[in-house]
């Protein structure tokens, strides 16, 4: 699932093969941009904005956000011969080519073009980058703590807040800081501690390919707290994770997301 630290990664490696590149071609294939043609065009710089992903290009901005299954891919040129691509052709949102590689945007949540003086209207609203040049905790606290009864669960999630957090992070983060997804803001023994924890375990695993909060092996049950694990028994005192959903009354259109917590180690609601 994506979150902050896999759009960082995605962003890195397509800092690698864009920036300083002229696209020899572009592609888009949603209506909106269909005509849209920035081949011959520079690619000054790539960089993520939380769970978004930035693309300057001649003054354009290709903004993108992978929601929940997007990706993108980077193939290798090779003169005279077109590389396979690893996901399915109709999946694909975008392709920027450059004599280095081809860029493939799959299943993006958001693809859109913007001038770059317009590029606040999609990622103005956003709270301190976990991840960013930027980033400013006690922003993020004074954010968190201007709706203290809102539920923990719930203001983690808002990128508003803080961006880059993702439902697997704020789920093992209120595990970790022992404290129910539900239970408010103002509940939190220790919020400052949870906003410094966030933080380091977006930075320790910004360059693994396998994400891990346990410190174990990154992959499987081994790699997380309680996340997925629902009916398992807690590593910390063995009584049976449970799992519920938790709905955004501010969102209401948004469908509930997943909650997992251990009934003896997080204090509830």
């Amino acid at each position: 699932m994506p979150e902050g630290d896999t759009v960082w990664r995605q962003a890195r490696d397509l800092q690698a093969v864009l920036e300083g590149q002229f696209l020899t071609s572009s592609d888009f294939r949603i209506p909106a941009h269909a005509t849209l043609d920035l081949s011959g065009s520079a690619v000054s710089r790539v960089e993520s904005r939380g769970k978004h992903l930035l693309m300057f290009v001649g003054g354009q901005v290709i903004h993108s956000h992978l929601s929940m299954d997007g990706h993108w891919d980077i193939y290798p040129a090779a003169p005279g011969k077109a590389a396979k691509w690893r996901r399915p052709a109709y999946t694909a949102r975008v392709v920027l080519q450059t004599r280095l590689a081809t860029a493939v945007g799959f299943s993006l949540g958001t693809m859109e073009v913007l001038p770059e003086a317009l590029v606040a209207d999609a990622v103005g609203h956003l709270g301190p980058d976990l991840l960013g040049p930027g980033w400013d905790a006690e922003e993020a606290l004074r954010r968190l703590l201007a709706e203290p009864d809102r539920a923990i669960g719930l203001a983690l999630l808002d990128q508003r807040d803080l961006a880059g957090i993702g439902n697997i992070y704020r789920n093992e983060l209120c595990f970790l800081s022992r404290v129910h997804p539900a239970a408010a803001v103002a509940q939190v023994p220790d919020l400052p501690r949870m906003v410094g924890m966030a933080k380091r375990l977006l930075e320790v695993n910004k360059d693994r390919p396998q994400r891990s909060t346990t410190g174990g092996p990154a992959r499987g049950e081994a790699a997380s707290w309680v996340y997925g694990l629902a009916g398992k028994p807690c590593k910390r005192c063995g009584v049976l994770i449970r799992h519920a959903k938790l709905a955004d009354p501010a969102f209401p259109a948004r469908a509930a997301r997943d909650i997992y917590w251990c009934p003896r180690c997080q204090v509830g609601p």
